[in-house]
């Protein structure tokens, strides 16, 4: 899987996120307009999905951005493309493990792991782009 398409799967992730937090608000029976936007008024659930999905977009700019130079500079192929799979797979597994699990010590620490992994990658990347490796 290239690199463009990596990133166009990390943005349609955290679209498909905004349509499951959408859908969560919605069977919450309340109207659309009075939610928190921190999802702290939703169920364990519906608070867990806020926090996926905020998490994708707050950390969807760096991978974005590494990617992008990448392509400017014509080298996806040797920079990002070897591991941009691993990323996205890292990140809709974190973004599952957050929503679908409670809170318990082996699922943060599996969240945690998959968390580390995509920011290991970014260092990888970024360190290439330099020339460092």
């Amino acid at each position: 899987m290239s690199s463009m398409e990596v990133l166009v799967g990390l943005v349609l992730w955290s679209v498909a996120l905004t349509f499951v937090l959408v859908g969560v608000r919605m069977s919450a029976g309340k109207e659309l307009n009075s939610y928190k936007p921190d999802g702290n008024d939703l169920s364990n659930f519906g608070l867990r999905v806020t926090r996926a999905h905020a998490n994708c977009l707050e950390n969807l700019a760096l991978p974005a951005a590494i990617i992008l130079i990448a392509m400017v500079q014509g080298q996806t192929v040797i920079i990002t493309d070897g591991l941009a799979l691993v990323f996205l797979v890292s990140r809709i597994g974190q973004s599952l493990v957050h929503m679908l699990f409670i809170q318990s010590v082996p699922m943060v620490i599996v969240r945690a792991t998959l968390f580390t992994v995509q920011h290991v990658i970014i260092i990888i990347w970024g360190l290439k782009l330099l020339g460092i490796t």
